[in-house]
């Protein structure tokens, strides 16, 4: 995309209550597209984004995932499963390892999203994963993070970011910004405050990491919102204009949690825009 070189990582797989990812819309309806276990549960990915900048030696990771800091009590109730390899293993993949990581763009700071931005180092001591990169998040995200409502309180974890509030790698963005060449960043407020969504600009068109506001192709529709959101009719209006400018450009919706696919493009139909075709990357 552009001067980007862009893969998927997926850190973990893991596994949330399908009624809280899909809220008021029925089980009926929602289970034709992701069925789930025994225990209501569907299966979703932690997948990151790497996009590589030769030219200008840069890799800019989206997201960081679950992490590796989980006892078995909370690894059974969200159905962890490192199968995948992890990070580590992703990056290998592309030739790369955590060292050369040299920006880490967080959506925002729920478990799922940001738990590996530290780890334990061999002494038992939480360290910071990534240790040459900065960590870009919108100022009022940070904020809400370490304020949160009763009703999201439990989506974050301070040993998933404390660390970076004492240390110099974290860089905190107001609003609007364009971080790096060729990427501008949606603020998307359905979801949680300040989540911010990275658009990676080529020759006339766009690729676009949905973070949550579309976790996955279950979620076009812009009703199919989760009960997760803390403002759902923000998330609808949201979705309408991401999906709009996305069939514009025939650009690219990467999925951060589809247990299917990486992503997608979309057609138009009846007026509006719908699923395609799938894409891997």
């Amino acid at each position: 995309m552009g001067r980007y070189e862009i893969a998927t990582v997926v850190d973990a797989w893991f596994a949330l209550d399908g009624g809280a990812m899909f809220g008021i819309v029925p089980r009926p309806l929602w289970e034709k597209k992701l069925a789930p276990d025994a225990r209501n549960r569907i299966r979703l990915a932690a997948r990151c984004l790497v996009a590589i900048d030769r030219d200008a030696r840069r890799v800019i990771l989206v997201d960081d995932g679950l992490g590796d800091k989980w006892d078995a009590k909370r690894s059974d109730i969200y159905g962890i499963d490192r199968s995948a390899g992890g990070l580590d293993a992703g990056l290998a993949r592309l030739g790369l390892s955590r060292e050369d990581v040299t920006d880490v763009l967080l959506t925002h700071l729920h478990f799922d999203h940001a738990g590996g931005t530290t780890r334990r180092g061999r002494d038992g001591r939480l360290e910071l994963s990534f240790p040459r990169a900065t960590y870009h998040l919108q100022r009022r995200s940070w904020l809400w993070a370490h304020a949160p409502s009763d009703r999201d309180a439990g989506s974050f974890l301070p040993d998933d970011f404390a660390l970076l509030q004492h240390s110099n790698h974290l860089h905190l963005i107001d609003g609007d910004a364009s971080p790096f060449p060729d990427v501008d960043l949606i603020l998307s407020e359905g979801h949680t405050v300040g989540q911010q969504l990275p658009r990676f600009r080529g020759e006339g068109t766009h690729l676009v990491y949905c973070g949550d506001i579309i976790p996955t192709h279950a979620h076009l529709r812009p009703s199919w919102v989760m009960g997760y959101d803390l403002f759902p009719v923000t998330t609808v209006e949201e979705k309408k204009v991401l999906l709009a400018e996305v069939l514009e450009d025939e650009g690219v919706l990467v999925f951060e949690h589809d247990p299917l696919m990486a992503g997608c493009r979309l057609r138009e139909e009846e007026g509006q825009p719908v699923f395609h075709e799938a894409v891997e990357l």
